[in-house]
């Protein structure tokens, strides 16, 4: 079966880093730099909303382990980490060095996680390159694997936030059709969707990353 494209054009992107860069910057810069700073802030906004050690996390897009790397002296319960590109988490199984933790290839939209498994799942930086009906189901997919009272969390980009007019104003030159291509989200359809998935938001986070919480009662 064919990769679909934001596969085929992530693990192309992430080879040409490794190419031209050392393998840890190589490794920073595929899930968009500042390795340690934005790591600290997923896990504080995880941490904010709830997470507590002995928790059970999926982390979807784990990248390089920016978040993980975070968690892996704090987390004692289950951690499943996935992934499109295998450079990328097998980068991040070998820094968190947590033997006990799951680092996993997927191509869909699913999740290998059973239903009711996690009181988190999270998407950081995974939305941001999908489309958004590619992003609705993943939503879905989420909603099937937490418990009732888990939370999702994910980051977006969205117009109004000044912050994420540069990453348009980036890609705006580059026709370049396999790019790693950048979508944004609005909020009224981010409520669509939680309406229809029967989703309740929480709390939309404004900063440099936009991110929005959910819970499902």
């Amino acid at each position: 079966m064919e990769l679909p494209n934001y596969v085929k054009n992530y693990q192309r992107y992430t080879k040409e880093l490794l190419q031209t860069h050392d393998r840890k910057q190589a490794m920073s810069l595929a899930v968009g730099g500042e390795f340690d700073t934005i790591g600290k802030i997923e896990y504080s906004i995880l941490v904010k909303y709830g997470l507590q050690k002995e928790h059970t996390i999926v982390d979807v897009g784990c990248g390089s382990g920016r978040l993980a790397f975070q968690l892996r002296e704090f987390l004692t319960g289950e951690y499943i980490g996935t992934d499109v590109v295998p450079d990328l988490y097998e980068y991040a199984q070998e820094i968190c060095e947590r033997p006990d933790w799951k680092f996993l290839y997927v191509t869909g939209l699913t999740i290998p996680a059973p239903d009711n498994y996690a009181d988190f799942v999270c998407f950081f930086s995974v939305f941001t390159h999908l489309l958004h009906e590619e992003s609705y189901k993943y939503l879905k997919e989420a909603k099937r694997v937490i418990k009732p009272g888990g939370k999702i969390v994910f980051s977006f980009l969205e117009f109004s936030n000044p912050d994420h007019w540069q990453h348009f104003q980036g890609t705006m030159p580059d026709d370049n059709p396999d790019r790693v291509r950048n979508y944004f989200i609005s909020r009224d359809a981010i409520q669509a969707w939680a309406e229809h998935l029967n989703l309740q938001i929480l709390e939309f986070v404004d900063g440099g990353q936009s991110v929005c919480v959910l819970t499902k009662t």
